[in-house]
């Protein structure tokens, strides 16, 4: 069927339309859920075959994601790895990763893969939507032209808009269903086509002019965070230099009613989002002679936490007189954040890199994630316990998981080096706290 806009739209409002969402995870698989729950026929694509097998069999392997939700999806929600299911969709959601490349520039490779299957099964009446995270223009600039070389137009044969995503792993309290989603059409039809379809699955949808200015809404969000996260950890590098307490004058900061807005300091960022999407907006900027001076500087801030980390460790063990050099260290939590399993661009990995070139004997615990890999190993997780805790020379809570019994890790160690203020309501005893 190659329906027109107004029975796209009918189609859309009576969920009848049927939809495929390429990309199948921590963005596409959620997704793909709340619409087959809205009543959709949903498909999910992926190239990879393990996640395809899994959904099939009605196994999840997102931490956000319950077999019991795959399952009460019944046979509204199939998964494939076979593009050609585009065939049968009026709506296409692309919900695929949007990395950096070594040298920060965007690698969007990946939107391109997609595209370019779209375009082959490419009908008109049909919506795509891209939800993956990019810099100011790709809609424009990528996906319209390679979808418009079919000889279709956009806003009368077929419908292009962007809308990011938003979800935030490991949130319990911010869902798909109560975030306010951001929708930006290509044209005007577009952008009505697109808030027909997310209002069935959010409970409020805020529709800008353009698919840049979408585009422009995320980079802004992730660009404010990661900027104001840069200045917390200067802020806890000073504090530290003048004997402040950084975790006290935050939280007495925070007590301002109005004008404030506390943020925390860490050992990194991470995840997909905070470390990357600033460097897009910042590329972009590059294009046209200008220099986001802010985000750069930011970004070197952030980078530099798990240097500053280590350094912690450093002198921690040095008070004890010993050596980092062959000291046992304990890392508590590799996950990005907290209650997730969710361990990309963790700095954890990047302090574990850092101990290693010191020759340090690194082990690590994380109650969400068992094994990780590392260059070109694969590192296991140990179960946490009193023995291995005391057999340590040192442990760094690098993320403050709901799980840990701090009491308990402080009972049981010598010496705590304290990324997250997670200690903060226990008793030291005998242990040896630092923090940032």
């Amino acid at each position: 069927m190659n329906p027109t806009f107004d029975e796209l739209n009918k189609m859309i409002e009576e969920r009848t339309s049927r939809l495929a969402v390429i990309g199948l995870g921590y963005v596409g698989l959620p997704m793909a859920i709340e619409f087959a729950r809205a009543g959709y026929s949903v498909v999910g694509i992926d190239k990879d075959n393990r996640r395809v097998e899994q959904l099939k069999a009605g196994k999840s392997y997102i931490l956000d994601v319950s077999e019991k939700q795959i399952r009460d999806c019944g046979e509204k929600l199939t998964a494939t790895n076979n593009f050609r299911a585009l065939i049968e969709a009026e709506v296409v959601v692309i919900c695929v990763p949007t990395p950096l490349r070594k040298t920060k520039d965007p690698d969007l490779s990946y939107i391109l893969s997609a595209t370019q299957e779209i375009s082959k099964y490419l009908h008109k009446g049909q919506l795509i939507i891209l939800e993956s995270t990019t810099y100011p223009g790709t809609t424009e600039e990528i996906i319209l032209p390679e979808l418009q070389a079919t000889g279709m137009k956009a806003g009368t044969d077929f419908f292009v808009a962007f809308s990011p995503e938003r979800i935030d792993p490991g949130n319990p309290k911010y869902t798909i269903h109560n975030t306010p989603k951001i929708v930006g059409g290509v044209t005007e039809a577009c952008g009505i086509l697109t808030e027909s379809l997310y209002r069935s699955i959010v409970e409020m949808v805020v529709r800008v002019s353009t698919a840049r200015s979408a585009e422009m809404v995320k980079l802004l969000e992730n660009t404010f965070r990661a900027i104001n996260i840069g200045m917390v950890n200067e802020v806890a590098i000073m504090c530290d230099k003048l004997g402040i307490d950084t975790w006290e004058v935050i939280d007495a900061a925070a007590t301002k009613p109005f004008g404030f807005m506390p943020f925390y300091p860490g050992p990194g960022l991470g995840g997909h989002c905070i470390p990357i999407d600033p460097h897009y907006l910042s590329w972009k900027l590059k294009t046209l002679n200008y220099s986001a001076k802010f985000i750069e500087l930011a970004g070197e801030i952030n980078s530099n936490m798990p240097h500053y980390v280590v350094d912690k460790i450093t002198d921690a063990l040095n008070d004890f007189g010993k050596s980092i050099k062959g000291s046992k260290i304990l890392l508590l939590g590799v996950a990005y954040k907290r209650n997730s399993n969710d361990y990309r661009e963790s700095p954890a990995l990047d302090i574990w890199k850092l101990l290693s070139e010191k020759r340090a004997e690194i082990r690590y615990h994380d109650p969400y994630i068992s094994s990780v890999p590392v260059d070109s190993q694969t590192l296991k997780g140990e179960p946490l316990s009193a023995e291995l805790l005391k057999s340590m020379d040192c442990a760094v809570i690098v993320t403050d998981h709901s799980d840990f019994d701090w009491q308990f890790i402080l009972d049981n160690s010598r010496l705590v080096i304290d990324t997250r203020n997670a200690t903060r309501k226990s008793k030291a005893g005998d242990c040896r706290i630092v923090k940032l």
